[in-house]
C-alpha cells in the first residue's frame, strides 16, 4: 500500500478483511458496480475481475459499458445481467452502496442472500456489508480496488492496472479536482510502474463519435443561466437525440463542459425521459451537489452526484428548482453568518 494508506491502520484492516474474503471464498465471484457506468465504474470492475481471475477465481462480470469506454474491454470478459445468481455465489459490489439495490446493475441484490463486500468512496455509504471498505477520503474506489489486490497477493500486471488507470482518471478530472491528495499521486505512480497505459487510455478518452458534436449542438442551445448565473442548466430529450442520431450515454460528459462555465458554482444536465428525468449535478467552491441530490432523492458526493425523478420534465424541474433555492440559501446564510 502507499505511505498514505500505511499510516491509516482502520483503512488497511478494512482491505485486508474484503482480500481475505476474496481470497478465501469457495464459490464463484460476481463483480458488480452502479447502473450507468462511468470509468471508475467500469475500471474498477475490469481491476478486481482481471485480478481474481488470475488467480484462478471464476468470477462473472455483469456489465453494460458504453460506446466511450468499450475501448478498454476485452472481448467475452463481460457479460450480460445475470437472470439468477450462481450458487454457491459472494457479491462484490464496487463504487456504490450495496445497500441502494436500486443503483446497483447486472444482478437483483434483493433476491442474493449470500456474502457480499463493498469497496466504495461514497460518504452517504451506509457500511452494512458482511466485509467492506468505504473511504469518501479517496478520490477514486479504483484506488481502493488497487490496495486490495496488492491484498489478495495478486500481480499488479498492466492488464490491471491500466483499467484502475482509468478509473482514477476520470474520477479526478485528470488530477484536477480537490479530491486529490499527496496519495493519489502515490497511487498512481504505483498503477503506472506496473505498466498502466497512460497515453492510450488518454488518447482513447478523447475520441468523440460525429453524433456526439451533433448533440452538443442541441445541448449548446437548451442551455439556461440561473440565478445571476451561478447556475447553468441544459438538458436533452428524445427529439434532440433523433436530430442528432445520437444515444443516451452521448449524454453523460457534458455536465462537465456546462461546469466550465465563468461563475458558476452549480452545472446540472437534464436526461428527460419522458416519463422519468435524470438530474446530473457537478458544483464548486461551497455549493454541495451532494445536498441538492439527497434532497431529490438521488446521492453522490459533495462536487458530483445526481437524481433521478419519476414524472414530466415539468415537475421534476419545479422540484430540482426548489432544492437548488434551499442549497444556495445555505450557502448565504454561512456567507453573512
Amino acid at each position: 500500500m502507499t505511505a498514505a494508506n500505511a499510516a491509516a491502520p482502520d483503512y488497511a484492516r478494512a482491505v485486508q478483511q474484503v482480500a481475505e474474503r476474496l481470497r478465501s471464498h469457495p464459490g464463484p465471484v460476481v463483480v458488480l458496480s452502479h447502473e450507468n457506468p462511468d470509468g471508475d465504474a467500469i475500471g474498477s470492475v475490469l481491476g478486481l475481475t482481471r485480478a481474481l481471475r488470475a488467480l484462478g477465481k471464476t468470477v462473472y462480470a455483469p456489465m453494460d459499458v458504453p460506446r466511450y469506454l468499450a475501448f478498454v474491454t476485452e472481448p467475452g470478459e463481460l457479460e450480460g445481467r445475470l437472470q439468477e445468481w450462481p450458487e454457491g455465489a459472494l457479491a462484490a459490489v464496487l463504487d456504490v452502496d450495496n445497500n441502494d439495490p436500486g443503483r446497483v446493475a447486472g444482478a437483483d441484490l434483493t433476491a442474493f442472500a449470500g456474502p457480499v463486500v463493498n469497496i466504495d468512496h461514497h460518504g452517504t455509504n451506509l457500511r452494512r456489508a458482511d466485509a467492506g471498505v468505504v473511504d469518501p477520503s479517496k478520490p477514486a474506489a479504483a484506488l481502493m480496488v488497487a490496495d486490495v489486490v496488492q491484498a489478495l497477493g495478486a500481480e499488479l500486471s498492466e492488464r490491471v492496472a491500466t483499467p484502475l488507470m482509468l478509473g482514477l482518471l476520470t474520477d479526478t478530472g485528470n488530477f484536477s479536482f480537490d479530491s486529490v491528495t499527496p496519495g493519489t499521486f502515490e497511487g498512481a505512480a504505483r498503477l503506472r510502474a506496473a505498466g498502466a497505459r497512460l497515453g492510450w487510455l488518454t488518447d482513447g478518452l478523447r475520441q468523440n463519435p460525429r453524433a456526439y458534436y451533433l448533440l452538443l449542438r442541441e445541448v449548446l442551445g437548451s442551455m439556461e443561466f440561473l440565478h445571476g448565473g451561478r447556475v447553468v442548466l441544459a438538458h436533452v430529450d428524445d427529439a434532440m437525440l433523433k436530430r442528432a442520431g445520437a444515444t443516451w450515454e452521448q449524454v453523460e460528459s457534458y455536465v462537465g463542459m456546462l461546469r466550465n462555465a465563468e461563475g458558476s458554482q452549480l452545472a446540472v444536465m437534464a436526461k428527460d425521459f419522458g416519463d422519468r428525468v435524470k438530474f446530473s449535478l457537478r458544483s464548486r467552491g461551497p455549493v454541495s451537489a451532494q445536498n441538492i441530490a439527497l434532497a431529490l432523492g438521488g446521492g453522490g458526493h459533495v462536487p458530483a452526484a445526481g437524481a433521478s425523478l419519476d414524472g414530466p420534465y415539468s415537475a421534476a424541474r419545479e422540484q430540482l428548482d426548489a432544492a437548488i433555492a434551499q442549497e444556495l440559501a445555505r450557502v448565504d446564510a454561512l456567507a453573512t453568518a
